[in-house]
């Protein structure tokens, strides 16, 4: 009887089983879902993923192509407005001065980085458009030797000669795509799309914005506690701002790690202890210079 009931258990388990994955392979999934099965290494649901979409193009996460505008200007945004705070603290200056610094300072810098992230953005994208037409000139004029380049390059990286011209000379029937395809087997460059000063002009508008915004946090304190504490010293006003400054911080360095494989706590901590130690570095000089001065 014992040994009935656990074959019994044991093929209930096995049919659970089989039910599941038939249940996986055959269900709808959505095309956002294709992360959470790669995060969770579910091998079944990701087969039946690629076997029954629909859809030519499989999505991957969005919002990265602005990770990086977003999070330097807004490290560079916060780190150099808490810069000022830390400094006028340390060197005991006015209130008043900590806002004409800090504001006056945070607006202009958050234009000169977004105008920067833009010209420099548009000036990457046009070099590496001028080094596609210098290789599309090579492939016109001497294919053979673009075509033998190109069979080195997947034999150093495991392909047997043969796999490999069969592969590269395959490829070049479509020239524009082996072009683009040299770029960055050759080179490590990526083309850019036809869009890609639109793209760069983005990217410096969310570089102005993210450092104007984040630059902003540690000096709002200053402009709306007095308002309903006027009697607050200076020393509560940095304390405040110290806080503001380092939730901000755990925070961007926490989002960062949905865009990475870092674990979120570990990214957060990193963030905030290098935000940290470059604004103690910035009051230890206010507070020197102070010090000095007297």
């Amino acid at each position: 009887m014992t040994s009935h009931q656990s074959n019994g258990t044991s093929n209930g388990d096995v049919e659970a089983q089989v039910n599941e994955k038939s249940n996986l392979l055959s269900s709808p999934v959505k095309p956002e879902d294709a992360r959470l099965m790669y995060l969770e290494k579910n091998e079944a649901a990701s087969r039946g993923f690629h076997e029954n979409r629909d859809f030519t193009e499989e999505p991957h996460q969005k919002g990265g192509d602005f990770l990086k505008a977003v999070i330097f200007g807004g490290l560079d945004g916060i780190l150099t407005s808490f810069a000022i705070v830390a400094g006028a603290t340390g060197g005991s200056l006015s209130n008043n001065v900590v806002l004409i610094l800090g504001f006056s300072n945070i607006f202009a810098d958050a234009l000169s980085m977004g105008v920067g992230e833009f010209l420099s953005s548009k000036a990457h994208n046009e070099w590496v458009l001028k080094e596609r037409s210098r290789e599309k000139w090579e492939m016109d004029n001497y294919p053979e030797g673009e075509i033998k380049e190109m069979v080195e390059i997947y034999v150093s990286k495991g392909m047997s000669i043969k796999d490999a011209e069969l592969v590269i000379n395959t490829m070049a029937k479509y020239k524009e795509f082996f072009v683009d395809v040299m770029m960055v087997e050759e080179l490590s460059l990526q083309v850019p799309e036809e869009d890609h000063k639109i793209e760069a002009m983005k990217e410096g508008f969310v570089m102005f914005l993210s450092f104007a915004f984040f630059g902003a946090l540690p000096l709002l304190g200053y402009v709306i506690i007095p308002m309903n504490f006027p009697s607050m010293s200076s020393q509560h006003l940095f304390i405040f701002a110290c806080i503001i400054t380092g939730v901000v911080l755990f925070i961007m360095g926490s989002v960062k790690s949905f865009f990475s494989a870092s674990n979120w706590f570990t990214s957060g901590a990193e963030t905030l202890l290098l935000g940290g130690t470059c604004a103690t570095v910035a009051y230890l000089i206010g507070q020197w210079v102070d010090t000095m001065s007297q």
